[in-house]
């Protein structure tokens, strides 16, 4: 992307001052001392270099581009994370591509729709060949602020939960729903910028937090568990340490098996995936954390 952009100072700080720090999910931006702009000149419009950021392939690295293209920033100077990924305009809307394997797409997906299927607020992902994307949640109405700029790179549970619960008692009971399915389909992968508050694009105020992303590192994209009934139970226990510690009641979602295999045969149903350790997994890990909440409830917490 440097290279196409002509971009001689190869910093990052170079990249982001040639976007103006815009990004597709914020409307926030800065120009340099002396500058004449307005929004409607940074904001993006082409997805022009999202093939070259996406694959890098020789065409879109040998393509001619127009000194104004050029000249134009793009959301990709500014996007984030260590995955081949891609903003893509389609129909006027923003959307995420991001590449993966056959098991981190099948994880991303299965993910987003088990979540959505048991009543909390998750980003929709869906397939694209050797892809998968998902629609900027922001939708030009809000602005995405990651915890990082609530608690840095803390990402302890007590204290994450207290400063959400600070904002609104509703982000308290929608920071335990993410901590809930990380702890279900074992992403390990949860950091301060994977997760966050929108707030509203005019006003700036807080209105929730931001769906459920990013569980592509989660479930089975490192490989399968030896035994599906007998998993790393790591994330569960902090689940519980935080109930306990905070004397909150979690009511736990209720999971069938019926619905879980459902989910797992109609996610990408061409590719070769075990799926029945995935449903095994899953419903021995909801058990668990049923458990883990009810054993709260008998201690008398807090109803959440």
């Amino acid at each position: 992307m440097k290279k196409v952009l002509r971009l001689h100072d190869s910093s990052d700080t170079a990249a982001v001052l040639r976007a103006h720090g815009a990004t597709i999910t914020d409307n926030y931006w800065f120009m340099r001392e002396g500058e004449d702009l307005s929004w409607d000149r940074v904001r993006f419009c082409e997805d022009t270099f999202s093939d070259v950021a996406l694959t890098g392939s020789f065409d879109s690295y040998s393509r001619q581009y127009t000194e104004g293209q050029l000249r134009a920033g793009s959301p990709e100077l500014t996007n984030t994370g260590s995955f081949e990924k891609c903003w893509k305009l389609e129909n006027g809307r923003w959307w995420m591509t991001k590449a993966g394997t056959v098991e981190e797409r099948f994880s991303e997906i299965f993910i987003a729709r088990l979540g959505k299927t048991i009543g909390f607020a998750m980003a929709e992902y869906y397939p694209q060949g050797e892809y998968v994307k998902t629609p900027d949640f922001t939708d030009g109405k809000y602005n995405y602020e990651p915890a990082w700029a609530l608690v840095g790179d803390n990402e302890d549970y007590g204290f994450n939960y207290d400063k959400f619960a600070a904002l609104g008692p509703s982000l308290a009971e929608q920071y335990l729903d993410i901590l809930y399915m990380d702890a279900l389909c074992f992403n390990m992968d949860r950091h301060t910028m994977n997760y966050g508050i929108l707030r509203d694009a005019e006003s700036g105020k807080v209105v929730s937090m931001a769906p459920n992303f990013d569980n592509n590192i989660a479930l089975i994209s490192r490989g399968y568990p030896e035994d599906p009934n007998r998993t790393n139970g790591m994330l569960i226990e902090m689940f519980q340490e935080l109930l306990r510690d905070k004397e909150i009641y979690y009511t736990a979602p209720s999971l069938s098996y019926e619905m879980v295999r459902d989910l797992s045969q109609s996610t990408l149903p061409d590719e070769n995936v075990d799926r029945e350790n995935v449903v095994q997994m899953i419903l021995e890990r909801g058990q668990r954390l049923e458990m883990a909440a009810d054993f709260e409830l008998a201690c008398g917490m807090t109803h959440v």
